[in-house]
């Protein structure tokens, strides 16, 4: 039965309607979500003259669905905040499919157990061990048999270790890396894999435990009794309503969270393990269906199969191991579930996770020492584009009813103040339930070790993950790299896969002075910006080969940036010599010395040129401190 059969005959008159829809539950199975959650409602609701259409099917796979997360972490006698994500977490979906998610049924000859061991094989692949280095798992999903996770790592090999099964709904995954991490830091275990897998049925699924209370029949009920019900999904009606209060209380408009699909959408085209990887105007995502309020076709995510893993290790497994040069190191990790003003408070943004986002966010940059304005690239659950729109705000990117300005200035990609999920977020990457946040981690340990190719974010150093589940729980975790100065001798200065360090760039000389450059923007203890405010042209002449190369520095926005062939229009420009350029930004040669010489030659804002010295200076400052770590 389709939904506009389920829902009756439409009339003007709420009674009517009411009476269609008592009728129809009447004749279904007892204990279905329906049954459960509608009926009271369905008088409620007639009785205040709210009913129109009723929803009367199964309950959307979102609300039941499961979202993962990934990290890694132990903590050694010591050195207590130490929590390394030492291997770069691995996406796989199916075995055929070039390691993208995938629609699920596309490939009915694999099964998790597949998916899930080729996610583990290259975790350790990646960081060079073996399956018996691993103490404990701990394995998410959340459409399975009690025990999948044993029958998972069967292929991978049978140790006899402690598995633990996690199924936290959209939150799974995060959940048994939160659980994994706790586990290294009581010291039970220095090494533990976090997996998580997902095979998705087909369409719309169904509640599978139709004779008890379904846990969300409070989520529902509460956004059914502030915004009333409809036949559209239940999870586009939950996260809908959130954005069409925002609009409410803000001004807000639909094409704001259009923006935000459009830009996922255009990241997902440099995503390998992007199940989607289309790109779309603005236009064309307006005008696909309508789903709900302002959420369209192209702004939610797709139901999908695929798996991911990540190992976490303690501080002396990492040194004993000598992985120091991969580590990514958890900062902090903090896990909220619903509070009281979920049901409360009146709001169908606090019913969608609003408070327990920001109370989780809140406490980790507190104990964590870091301020949002210091990160530098997220992957945030986009489940639906107006859920991003909001948890901008809970995270504390932007203020209060400040995300329509946030989004309109740019400042959630690139070249703004922070990259939001490069990988193309839910949306356009995928959604196996049990997957989904171990894939986020996979991002943003990527883009941390500068691994993300042709959608490295430039110069990331500080990565922030956000992971909600409606029932509910929100996870939310900071990483940087745990040794940054053994990445920099492993890789060298001139790190490639970055906006600054093109692959066109290689073999400049310039290239790892700009790299360094950046690298100290990003930290920002000189306050540069403030003192430079201007956008800088370096025309670098005689490369390799006789090559000329083009650098553009933005010392006047957000963070600053350097890009290689970049479009933002210079205030002043230098054109220089490969090596003269070295010696300027290492402080041997004198600028206004080289510019009386004729080794620099400027055009534009004169002014600006003489600040070329802060330039310098910050570069030089960077250097000297990497010097002194080697």
């Amino acid at each position: 039965m389709d939904a506009e059969e389920a829902a009756g005959p439409s009339h003007s008159d709420a009674y009517e309607a009411f009476q269609t829809a008592m009728n129809w539950l009447e004749r279904q199975p007892e204990g279905t979500m329906t049954q459960l959650v509608l009926h009271k409602r369905l008088r409620d609701m007639a009785a205040k003259k709210r009913i129109g259409k009723v929803e009367l099917e199964e309950v959307n796979p979102h609300l039941r669905g499961g979202r993962v997360e990934n990290h890694l972490g132990k903590t050694t006698p010591g050195s207590p905040d130490r929590d390394l994500n030492l291997n770069l977490p691995v996406l796989s979906s199916r075995a055929q499919h070039d390691k993208r998610f995938e629609k699920p049924g596309r490939q009915n000859d694999s099964d998790y157990p597949e998916m899930a061991k080729e996610a583990v094989l290259k975790a350790l692949h990646d960081a060079k061990l073996q399956h018996t280095d691993i103490k404990q798992a701990c394995v998410g999903y959340v459409y399975g048999d009690s025990t999948c996770g044993q029958r998972a790592l069967y292929l991978v090999g049978m140790t006899g270790m402690p598995i633990y099964n996690v199924n936290n709904n959209c939150s799974t995954g995060s959940t048994a890396l939160f659980v994994a991490k706790q586990i290294i830091e009581s010291g039970n275990a220095d090494c533990v894999l976090a997996l998580g897998f997902e095979k998705m049925e087909r369409g719309s699924l169904s509640a599978k435990f139709l004779d008890r209370t379904n846990p969300l029949d409070r989520h529902v009920e509460t956004m059914a009794d502030i915004a009333g019900f409809t036949n559209s999904p239940v999870a586009a009606q939950i996260f809908g309503n959130a954005g069409a209060e925002h609009m409410e209380k803000y001004g807000t408009k639909p094409e704001h969270m259009a923006k935000i699909a459009y830009k996922n959408h255009k990241h997902s085209v440099n995503n390998p393990y992007s199940q989607f990887q289309d790109e779309y105007t603005l236009e064309q995502i307006l005008s696909s269906p309508q789903i709900f309020g302002p959420l369209t076709k192209l702004q939610c995510c797709p139901t999908s199969d695929g798996s991911a893993a990540a190992i976490l290790a303690s501080e002396d497994f990492v040194h004993l191991h000598g992985l120091e040069s991969q580590a990514v190191e958890i900062i902090g990790m903090e896990m909220t579930t619903d509070l009281p003003s979920t049901f409360s408070d009146n709001s169908c943004m606090k019913v969608a996770g609003y408070d327990m986002t920001k109370t989780a966010a809140e406490r980790l940059f507190r104990k964590s020492n870091y301020k949002p304005q210091d990160v530098d690239v997220v992957e945030l659950h986009d489940c639906f584009s107006a859920n991003e729109l909001i948890t901008y705000e809970a995270l504390g990117l932007c203020e209060p009813g400040k995300a329509g300005e946030f989004i309109d200035s740019g400042n959630n990609t690139y070249g703004g103040k922070v990259v939001v999920n490069p990988s193309g977020g839910l949306i356009s990457k995928g959604h196996p339930l049990g997957a989904t946040g171990l894939a986020q981690c996979a991002e943003l340990s990527w883009q941390l070790r500068g691994l993300a190719d042709k959608r490295q974010v430039s110069g990331a150093q500080l990565a922030l993950q956000h992971n909600i589940g409606l029932g509910g729980a929100v996870v939310v975790a900071l990483y940087k790299l745990g040794f940054p100065h053994a990445h920099d001798r492993n890789s060298g200065l001139s790190i490639h896969a970055t906006t600054a360090i093109d692959k066109d760039a290689e073999g400049f000389n310039a290239s790892a002075m700009f790299r360094v450059l950046e690298i100290a923007m990003k930290e920002d203890k000189e306050n540069l910006i403030s003192k430079v405010r201007g956008v800088y042209g370096f025309k670098v002449k005689n490369g390799p080969g006789g090559k000329e190369g083009y650098w553009i520095v933005n010392a006047k926005t957000g963070k600053g940036s350097v890009e290689f062939n970049g479009k933002t229009k210079p205030d002043v420009t230098f054109i220089i010599d490969d090596n003269d350029l070295v010696e300027l930004i290492s402080g041997k040669l004198n600028p206004q010395k080289a510019f009386f010489q004729g080794k620099i030659k400027i055009q534009g804002n004169m002014s600006l040129a003489m600040k070329l010295i802060q330039l310098q200076k910050t570069a030089q400052n960077k250097i000297q401190e990497l010097r002194s770590k080697l």
